[in-house]
């Protein structure tokens, strides 16, 4: 239902994944019987979900050992890792910089030119040890560098931007990336984003992405929403993209998935993202507090290095645990930010969701007291649910 802001100008009311609960039916399973298995590239996982492509959250031997545990992480081809061979004292500095000085050196980082020498060494390192070779690039960085990451055998490209869609207007003087032609030239499948509308997400599979990120701006360590004004909350995004997603299964049989991208940190969050219709989430920050994140407990966001406009900064996240301790337990805190496949797996058993798809059609209710009710004590001493 719309609402009138004023005269000429209505809209519609959009829902947070902090809005919504998820009310459980007339059945329950043991969560051992949860199958939380997805597809994406043609790339089968245990675990639905993406560990994002910062810096700070994922580097080659991050990638390796989110294959290892039934997950996936995608390296960003246009950060450090791909700019200076050894990215070591590059993450350091950026650790141990004071916040009024971070901006800039980050943009004198990453003015270093990338190297596609490295980026071919980078995907060889994943693939020698085992991992799953997923990377990340702008549209830009797709045009340049789509061959190279071809030629060095990656499994899956992530084209990524704040916004993407198949409608890009260009100046005359540069030629943008066609989607359409990018995805049925690369050898390997193309994930595309980010997008929030039903619109956008149904031309972008046309376009022939093998899944769609959603998401814009909510992410902790992304400014975007604040510099730009541009977002939807979540739960409708997500909801709204699932739709494109089944209507254009129901045109071509083609099945592509729905990634939340964005600003989810316990489980719960998790368990709603795919309950409002996605089939897996792409998360940072969580991951950027392992012990063997190369953010040494910071986490920053992709735009953050612009040399015109920042869109995300530095947040301190902390070491909370190791990558297993966060991923699958046994889990060190009470707060859902460890054991994120127990506490899907759980939430599956306690709805009666014997699988992703399952999960998809629970009943959602609009609950904006959820995370609030009773939680009096736990606020005011900072436990639990009220850190």
């Amino acid at each position: 239902m719309d609402i009138q802001i004023g005269r000429g100008k209505t809209a519609r009311r959009a829902y947070g994944i902090d809005e919504i609960a998820l009310v459980p039916g007339p059945r329950t399973l043991d969560p051992s019987l949860a199958d939380t298995h997805w597809e994406i590239g043609g790339i089968r996982r245990e675990i639905p979900i993406i560990a994002s492509a910062m810096d700070g959250v994922v580097d080659v031997g991050m990638a390796v050992k989110l294959t290892e545990l039934g997950a996936l992480g995608v390296l960003n081809l246009e950060g450090i890792q791909t700019r200076y061979e050894d990215p070591t004292p590059v993450l350091e500095r950026i650790a141990a910089v004071d916040k009024n000085e971070f901006v800039p050196l980050m943009q004198a980082l990453y003015s270093t030119p990338i190297q596609p020498e490295l980026i071919e060494r980078r995907v060889k390192e994943i693939k020698q040890q085992g991992g799953i070779a997923a990377v990340s690039a702008t549209p830009a960085g797709a045009v340049r560098f789509g061959e190279v990451v071809a030629k060095a055998g990656a499994d899956l490209f992530f084209v990524q931007a704040t916004v993407v869609s198949t409608a890009h207007l260009s100046p005359e003087s540069i030629t943008p990336l066609n989607l359409e032609a990018f995805c049925r030239a690369m050898p390997i499948p193309v994930i595309l984003g980010n997008c929030v509308t039903y619109e956008v997400a149904l031309n972008l599979m046309k376009a022939g992405a093998a899944g769609i990120l959603v998401g814009i701006g909510p992410g902790a360590a992304c400014t975007s929403r604040g510099v730009l004004g541009v977002g939807v909350p979540q739960a409708t995004a997500i909801a709204d993209c699932a739709a494109a997603r089944d209507e254009f299964y129901r045109q071509t049989g083609t099945y592509v998935n729905i990634i939340a991208d964005g600003g989810l940190i316990t489980g719960g969050d998790i368990c709603k993202c795919i309950a409002c219709g996605a089939d897996g989430v792409m998360i940072g920050s969580p991951f950027a507090r392992a012990a063997e994140a190369p953010g040494r407990g910071y986490h920053w966001g992709m735009a953050t290095p612009s040399p015109v406009l920042p869109r995300g900064t530095r947040i301190r996240v902390g070491t909370t645990g190791t990558l297993q301790e966060i991923l699958r337990g046994p889990a060190k805190l009470d707060d859902g930010t460890h054991n994120l496949l127990g506490a899907l797996q759980t939430s599956m058993g306690t709805l009666g969701a014997k699988d992703i798809r399952e999960m998809q059609q629970v009943e959602v209710i609009i609950a904006p007291s959820l995370l609030t009710e009773g939680k009096v004590y736990q606020k005011a001493q900072q436990l639990g649910m009220g850190k």
